[in-house]
Protein backbone atom coordinates (compact mmCIF):
# COMPACT_ATOMS: atom_id res chain seq x y z
CA UNK A 1 0.00 0.00 0.00
CA UNK A 2 1.26 3.46 -0.93
CA UNK A 3 0.83 6.47 1.38
CA UNK A 4 1.14 9.90 -0.21
CA UNK A 5 0.38 13.45 0.85
CA UNK A 6 0.69 15.69 -2.21
CA UNK A 7 -1.61 16.39 -5.12
CA UNK A 8 1.26 15.94 -7.58
CA UNK A 9 1.94 12.42 -6.32
CA UNK A 10 -1.76 11.51 -6.48
CA UNK A 11 -2.01 12.79 -10.05
CA UNK A 12 1.00 10.72 -11.10
CA UNK A 13 -0.56 7.56 -9.67
CA UNK A 14 -3.93 8.44 -11.21
CA UNK A 15 -2.44 8.94 -14.66
CA UNK A 16 -0.43 5.72 -14.40
CA UNK A 17 -3.54 3.72 -13.54
CA UNK A 18 -5.62 5.41 -16.23
CA UNK A 19 -2.99 4.65 -18.87
CA UNK A 20 -3.06 0.99 -17.80
CA UNK A 21 -6.86 0.95 -18.03
CA UNK A 22 -7.35 0.23 -14.33
CA UNK A 23 -10.60 1.46 -12.78
CA UNK A 24 -10.35 3.57 -9.61
CA UNK A 25 -12.72 3.68 -6.66
CA UNK A 26 -12.32 6.29 -3.91
CA UNK A 27 -13.47 6.20 -0.29
CA UNK A 28 -13.29 9.75 1.12
CA UNK A 29 -12.91 9.85 4.92
CA UNK A 30 -11.83 12.16 7.70
CA UNK A 31 -10.03 9.31 9.40
CA UNK A 32 -10.50 7.76 12.84
CA UNK A 33 -11.97 4.80 11.04
CA UNK A 34 -14.63 2.41 12.26
CA UNK A 35 -16.56 -0.53 10.80
CA UNK A 36 -18.80 1.83 8.84
CA UNK A 37 -15.84 3.14 6.88
CA UNK A 38 -14.59 -0.40 6.33
CA UNK A 39 -17.95 -1.38 4.84
CA UNK A 40 -17.32 1.30 2.19
CA UNK A 41 -13.83 -0.06 1.55
CA UNK A 42 -15.16 -3.60 1.26
CA UNK A 43 -17.75 -2.54 -1.31
CA UNK A 44 -15.15 -0.56 -3.25
CA UNK A 45 -12.77 -3.52 -3.21
CA UNK A 46 -15.37 -5.71 -4.97
CA UNK A 47 -16.07 -3.18 -7.71
CA UNK A 48 -12.72 -1.61 -8.65
CA UNK A 49 -9.24 -2.69 -9.65
CA UNK A 50 -7.75 0.16 -7.58
CA UNK A 51 -9.07 1.44 -4.26
CA UNK A 52 -7.93 4.82 -2.93
CA UNK A 53 -8.86 5.96 0.57
CA UNK A 54 -8.49 9.63 1.42
CA UNK A 55 -7.90 10.85 4.95
CA UNK A 56 -8.45 14.57 5.29
CA UNK A 57 -10.11 16.48 8.11
CA UNK A 58 -11.52 19.27 6.01
CA UNK A 59 -11.41 22.65 7.77
CA UNK A 60 -13.86 24.20 5.29
CA UNK A 61 -16.77 22.14 6.61
CA UNK A 62 -16.28 23.07 10.27
CA UNK A 63 -17.82 26.24 11.70
CA UNK A 64 -15.90 28.53 14.07
CA UNK A 65 -17.54 26.98 17.15
CA UNK A 66 -17.28 23.36 15.94
CA UNK A 67 -14.82 20.61 16.79
CA UNK A 68 -12.14 20.83 14.06
CA UNK A 69 -9.23 21.02 16.50
CA UNK A 70 -10.51 18.19 18.70
CA UNK A 71 -11.81 15.96 15.92
CA UNK A 72 -10.31 12.51 16.68
CA UNK A 73 -7.23 11.55 14.70
CA UNK A 74 -5.05 8.43 14.66
CA UNK A 75 -3.32 8.16 11.31
CA UNK A 76 -1.04 5.24 12.16
CA UNK A 77 -3.97 3.10 13.28
CA UNK A 78 -6.05 4.13 10.26
CA UNK A 79 -3.23 3.26 7.85
CA UNK A 80 -2.81 -0.20 9.39
CA UNK A 81 -6.55 -0.85 9.19
CA UNK A 82 -6.77 0.28 5.57
CA UNK A 83 -3.79 -1.82 4.52
CA UNK A 84 -5.40 -4.89 6.07
CA UNK A 85 -8.65 -4.06 4.26
CA UNK A 86 -6.87 -4.12 0.90
CA UNK A 87 -6.61 -0.42 0.05
CA UNK A 88 -4.02 0.28 -2.66
CA UNK A 89 -3.22 3.88 -1.77
CA UNK A 90 -3.94 6.40 0.98
CA UNK A 91 -4.06 10.05 -0.05
CA UNK A 92 -3.62 12.12 3.12
CA UNK A 93 -2.94 15.75 2.21
CA UNK A 94 -2.51 18.63 4.64
CA UNK A 95 -4.91 21.61 4.62
CA UNK A 96 -2.13 23.71 3.06
CA UNK A 97 -1.79 21.17 0.24
CA UNK A 98 -5.52 21.20 -0.51
CA UNK A 99 -6.00 24.93 0.02
CA UNK A 100 -2.71 26.65 -0.85
CA UNK A 101 -2.12 30.37 -0.54
CA UNK A 102 -4.48 32.26 -2.80
CA UNK A 103 -7.14 29.53 -2.86
CA UNK A 104 -10.50 31.31 -3.30
CA UNK A 105 -12.84 28.81 -4.99
CA UNK A 106 -16.02 27.39 -3.48
CA UNK A 107 -18.93 25.30 -4.72
CA UNK A 108 -22.39 26.23 -3.51
CA UNK A 109 -25.25 23.74 -3.84
CA UNK A 110 -28.76 25.16 -3.34
CA UNK A 111 -32.03 23.46 -2.50
CA UNK A 112 -31.04 20.28 -0.65
CA UNK A 113 -28.62 22.23 1.57
CA UNK A 114 -31.15 24.67 2.96
CA UNK A 115 -32.66 22.67 5.84
CA UNK A 116 -31.49 20.13 8.41
CA UNK A 117 -27.68 20.29 8.77
CA UNK A 118 -27.52 23.20 6.34
CA UNK A 119 -29.71 25.33 8.58
CA UNK A 120 -27.81 24.45 11.76
CA UNK A 121 -24.29 24.54 10.27
CA UNK A 122 -24.02 27.47 7.82
CA UNK A 123 -21.31 26.92 5.23
CA UNK A 124 -20.89 23.24 6.07
CA UNK A 125 -22.07 21.92 2.73
CA UNK A 126 -20.09 24.53 0.81
CA UNK A 127 -17.02 22.98 2.43
CA UNK A 128 -18.21 19.45 1.69
CA UNK A 129 -18.99 20.17 -1.98
CA UNK A 130 -15.70 22.00 -2.50
CA UNK A 131 -13.47 19.28 -1.04
CA UNK A 132 -15.38 16.44 -2.73
CA UNK A 133 -15.08 18.14 -6.12
CA UNK A 134 -11.33 18.51 -5.58
CA UNK A 135 -10.96 14.87 -4.50
CA UNK A 136 -12.90 13.63 -7.52
CA UNK A 137 -10.69 15.65 -9.86
CA UNK A 138 -7.44 14.71 -8.14
CA UNK A 139 -8.10 10.96 -7.83
CA UNK A 140 -9.93 10.53 -11.15
CA UNK A 141 -12.19 7.92 -9.55
CA UNK A 142 -14.91 6.27 -11.59
CA UNK A 143 -16.79 5.43 -8.38
CA UNK A 144 -16.96 7.09 -4.96
CA UNK A 145 -18.33 5.47 -1.81
CA UNK A 146 -20.32 7.22 0.90
CA UNK A 147 -22.33 6.16 3.92
CA UNK A 148 -25.92 7.29 4.03
CA UNK A 149 -26.02 7.89 7.76
CA UNK A 150 -25.15 11.32 6.37
CA UNK A 151 -28.20 11.31 4.10
CA UNK A 152 -28.15 15.04 3.38
CA UNK A 153 -24.46 14.92 2.50
CA UNK A 154 -25.21 12.12 0.04
CA UNK A 155 -27.99 14.21 -1.52
CA UNK A 156 -25.61 17.17 -1.87
CA UNK A 157 -22.88 15.06 -3.49
CA UNK A 158 -25.36 13.40 -5.86
CA UNK A 159 -26.56 16.85 -6.93
CA UNK A 160 -22.97 18.07 -7.32
CA UNK A 161 -22.18 15.17 -9.65
CA UNK A 162 -25.41 15.52 -11.61
CA UNK A 163 -25.39 19.31 -12.01
CA UNK A 164 -21.67 19.68 -12.80
CA UNK A 165 -21.39 16.53 -14.96
CA UNK A 166 -18.74 14.76 -12.95
CA UNK A 167 -18.04 11.32 -14.53
CA UNK A 168 -18.15 9.71 -11.08
CA UNK A 169 -20.73 7.18 -9.92
CA UNK A 170 -21.87 7.71 -6.33
CA UNK A 171 -22.30 4.44 -4.45
CA UNK A 172 -24.28 4.66 -1.19
CA UNK A 173 -23.71 1.96 1.40
CA UNK A 174 -26.11 1.14 4.29
CA UNK A 175 -25.61 2.15 7.92
CA UNK A 176 -23.54 0.01 10.21
CA UNK A 177 -24.88 -0.03 13.77
CA UNK A 178 -23.90 -1.21 17.21
CA UNK A 179 -26.02 -4.07 18.62
CA UNK A 180 -28.14 -1.50 20.50
CA UNK A 181 -28.86 0.44 17.32
CA UNK A 182 -26.44 3.34 17.68
CA UNK A 183 -25.08 4.29 14.27
CA UNK A 184 -21.30 4.12 14.10
CA UNK A 185 -19.64 7.53 14.01
CA UNK A 186 -16.16 8.83 14.69
CA UNK A 187 -17.75 11.24 17.18
CA UNK A 188 -19.08 8.43 19.37
CA UNK A 189 -15.67 8.42 21.08
CA UNK A 190 -16.60 11.75 22.69
CA UNK A 191 -19.52 10.23 24.62
CA UNK A 192 -19.21 9.67 28.35
CA UNK A 193 -20.33 6.31 29.73
CA UNK A 194 -23.74 7.73 30.65
CA UNK A 195 -24.11 9.46 27.30
CA UNK A 196 -23.19 6.29 25.43
CA UNK A 197 -25.89 4.43 27.34
CA UNK A 198 -28.39 7.14 26.39
CA UNK A 199 -27.37 7.53 22.74
CA UNK A 200 -29.50 4.68 21.29
CA UNK A 201 -32.49 6.96 21.91
CA UNK A 202 -31.87 8.32 18.38
CA UNK A 203 -32.60 4.95 16.84
CA UNK A 204 -35.57 4.37 19.16
CA UNK A 205 -37.04 7.70 18.06
CA UNK A 206 -36.63 6.84 14.39
CA UNK A 207 -38.17 3.42 14.90
CA UNK A 208 -41.14 4.90 16.79
CA UNK A 209 -41.86 7.21 13.84
CA UNK A 210 -41.44 4.29 11.46
CA UNK A 211 -43.96 2.29 13.51
CA UNK A 212 -46.44 5.17 13.27
CA UNK A 213 -45.94 5.11 9.51
CA UNK A 214 -46.59 1.38 9.38
CA UNK A 215 -49.74 1.78 11.44
CA UNK A 216 -51.21 4.38 9.08
CA UNK A 217 -49.12 4.46 5.86
CA UNK A 218 -51.70 6.32 3.77
CA UNK A 219 -52.77 8.92 6.38
CA UNK A 220 -49.55 9.79 8.16
CA UNK A 221 -48.57 13.45 8.49
CA UNK A 222 -45.19 15.05 8.75
CA UNK A 223 -46.06 16.85 12.01
CA UNK A 224 -47.19 13.57 13.61
CA UNK A 225 -43.96 11.82 12.63
CA UNK A 226 -41.84 14.65 13.99
CA UNK A 227 -43.81 14.80 17.25
CA UNK A 228 -43.39 11.06 17.72
CA UNK A 229 -39.61 11.43 17.53
CA UNK A 230 -39.67 14.40 19.92
CA UNK A 231 -41.77 12.45 22.42
CA UNK A 232 -39.24 9.60 22.52
CA UNK A 233 -36.30 12.00 22.85
CA UNK A 234 -38.07 13.83 25.69
CA UNK A 235 -37.90 10.65 27.80
CA UNK A 236 -34.07 10.77 27.76
CA UNK A 237 -32.78 13.61 30.00
CA UNK A 238 -29.31 13.65 28.46
CA UNK A 239 -30.61 14.10 24.89
CA UNK A 240 -31.26 17.59 23.54
CA UNK A 241 -32.73 17.68 20.02
CA UNK A 242 -31.28 20.11 17.49
CA UNK A 243 -33.96 19.07 15.01
CA UNK A 244 -36.24 16.24 13.97
CA UNK A 245 -37.36 15.90 10.37
CA UNK A 246 -39.88 14.05 8.23
CA UNK A 247 -39.02 15.13 4.71
CA UNK A 248 -39.34 14.29 1.04
CA UNK A 249 -36.41 11.95 0.32
CA UNK A 250 -35.58 13.69 -2.97
CA UNK A 251 -35.91 17.39 -2.09
CA UNK A 252 -35.50 17.17 1.72
CA UNK A 253 -38.46 19.56 2.08
CA UNK A 254 -40.46 18.95 5.25
CA UNK A 255 -43.87 17.34 4.92
CA UNK A 256 -46.42 19.64 6.56
CA UNK A 257 -49.52 17.57 5.81
CA UNK A 258 -50.08 13.94 4.74
CA UNK A 259 -47.07 12.19 3.29
CA UNK A 260 -47.97 11.51 -0.37
CA UNK A 261 -48.47 7.84 -1.09
CA UNK A 262 -45.62 6.50 -3.21
CA UNK A 263 -43.03 9.11 -2.25
CA UNK A 264 -41.81 7.76 1.07
CA UNK A 265 -40.24 9.80 3.84
CA UNK A 266 -36.75 10.45 5.16
CA UNK A 267 -36.87 10.47 8.96
CA UNK A 268 -33.83 12.19 10.41
CA UNK A 269 -32.65 13.91 13.56
CA UNK A 270 -29.70 15.59 15.22
CA UNK A 271 -29.26 15.28 18.97
CA UNK A 272 -26.76 16.77 21.40
CA UNK A 273 -25.30 15.02 24.42
CA UNK A 274 -23.52 17.88 26.18
CA UNK A 275 -20.73 18.81 23.70
CA UNK A 276 -21.26 15.82 21.39
CA UNK A 277 -23.68 16.04 18.49
CA UNK A 278 -24.95 12.90 16.74
CA UNK A 279 -27.10 12.46 13.64
CA UNK A 280 -29.05 9.50 12.33
CA UNK A 281 -31.85 8.73 9.90
CA UNK A 282 -34.15 6.12 8.45
CA UNK A 283 -35.52 6.09 4.92
CA UNK A 284 -39.02 4.67 4.67
CA UNK A 285 -40.36 3.97 1.19
CA UNK A 286 -43.84 2.94 0.17
CA UNK A 287 -45.41 1.26 -2.81
CA UNK A 288 -49.09 0.30 -3.11
CA UNK A 289 -49.66 -2.42 -0.52
CA UNK A 290 -45.99 -2.53 0.53
CA UNK A 291 -44.09 -0.57 3.15
CA UNK A 292 -40.34 -1.00 3.55
CA UNK A 293 -37.76 0.72 5.71
CA UNK A 294 -34.06 0.74 5.02
CA UNK A 295 -31.35 2.22 7.15
CA UNK A 296 -29.75 5.23 5.61
CA UNK A 297 -26.12 4.55 6.08
CA UNK A 298 -23.28 5.19 8.35
CA UNK A 299 -20.05 5.08 6.62
CA UNK A 300 -17.14 7.07 5.55
CA UNK A 301 -18.10 10.53 6.63
CA UNK A 302 -17.88 11.85 10.11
Amino acid sequence: MEVIDTVAQMVRWRDRWKKAGRGIGVVPTMGYLHAGHLSLVARARTENEIVVATIFVNPLQFGPTEDFSRYPRNFERDAAVLEKAGVDLIFAPTPAEMYPAGFDAAIEISGVTEGLEGAVRPGHFRGVATVVAKLFNITGAERAYFGQKDAQQVAVIQKLVRDLNFPTQIVVVPTVREPDGLALSSRNVYLSEAERAAAPVLYRALNAAHQLWEDQPTHCTGPALRQTMLDVLADEPLAQADYVSAADPATLREYETDVPVGQGVLLSLAVRFDHTRLIDNLLVTIQPGIVTARRVLSGGSA
